[in-house]
């Protein structure tokens, strides 16, 4: 069952709660924290992709460099360099965008749609904050000659890789196959499950796939988020951490040691996220800062002003 972890406090007033269930893995994979329910599968959803892109470089994809392999694992604003970096990718394997199978979206950075919509566009597949993975994605079925039409059933090959990967990472089955926001396949595990993956992920030995991942995200940050964004303020604020967020209130993440956390918000309130990953860092004995500060707390306004905060609770999580 789940527990209270994020308070909603307004003018003073407890105004209402956030409930979830985290999980904190010790260097060794042993568990040093658990709270709520840590073993029911949930749905990873963004925060699968590290996952899913080491299945795609055990499969033959073959990133020109390193921001190519981060913006496979990027749930991107639809920046510039995010859009860029899509086409060139496809290009770069003979194909285009019509090739994507994600849908029509707008850019997720405001400034960036406000002047997009101010200049008469509109809608495009790469605008879609997951179409750096379905880049990759395709990418990966042409290298094998795989058909593209139908990368995204799960019986594809390129599918099959993925749900194998995910579970071996893991170390436990893959409880449901669902359909993602963007339409590929998403896999069901645990907390646990999901916090192992990514310790196994960072701890991997160098050039394997899991380490080219774990460190083509942590060098690119900005491509795998965007402006403001909270994996890019973590990993940005805290060396070596790999970190990715999902919807519906997921984020996971693992430190270059092996200690690795995974979070699910029962609501699916991305507001709840970072309050609870920045105590998760602190109860890691990860030093504070301005980005982490920033992060712990946020804010509520009335008025245009600050009048209270989405917290973690109080005395939750101890360092």
């Amino acid at each position: 069952m789940s527990v209270e972890l994020v308070e909603v406090v307004r003018s003073g007033f407890r105004e209402g709660v956030h409930r979830g269930s985290l999980v904190v893995l010790a260097a060794d994979g042993s568990v040093d924290l658990a709270l709520g329910d840590v073993r029911t599968p949930v749905f990873p959803r963004s925060s699968n992709k590290p996952m899913q892109a080491v299945a795609m470089l055990r499969s033959g994809f073959a990133p020109r460099d390193t921001t190519q392999l981060a913006l496979s694992s990027a749930s991107h604003s639809g920046e510039a360099a995010h859009v860029e970096g899509a086409l060139r990718l496809l290009a770069e394997a003979g194909l285009t965008e019509d090739d994507l199978r994600c849908p029509a979206d707008l850019p997720g950075d405001e400034p960036t749609r406000e002047a997009l919509l101010a200049a008469g566009g509109g809608r495009r597949r790469v605008y879609m904050n997951c179409s750096g993975k379905h880049s990759a994605m395709v990418s990966t079925c042409a290298a094998n000659g795989w058909s593209l039409p139908d990368y995204l059933d799960p019986a594809h090959p390129l599918q099959q890789s993925a749900v194998s990967t995910v579970a071996e990472l893991a170390g436990e089955a893959v409880d449901a196959v669902g359909v993602d926001g963007c339409g590929a396949p998403i896999f069901a595990l645990s907390l646990t499950g999901l916090a192992t993956a990514f310790a196994r992920i960072v701890t991997a030995p160098a050039g394997s796939p899991e380490r080219r991942v774990a460190d083509a995200v942590r060098a690119h940050p900005f491509l795998v988020s965007g402006t403001g964004r909270e994996d890019l303020l973590l990993m940005a604020a805290v060396p070596g951490l790999l970190c990715k967020a999902g919807a519906e209130g997921v984020h996971a993440g693992a430190l270059p040691d092996g200690r690795a956390f995974a979070v699910k918000i029962d609501d699916g309130a991305g507001r709840a996220r970072g309050p609870v990953t920045v105590g998760v860092l602190r109860h890691l004995g990860v030093p504070d800062s301005d980005a982490l500060a920033s992060l712990a707390e946020e804010p509520l306004l009335g008025g245009g002003l600050r009048v209270g905060s989405a917290r973690l609770l109080p005395g939750l999580l101890q360092p």
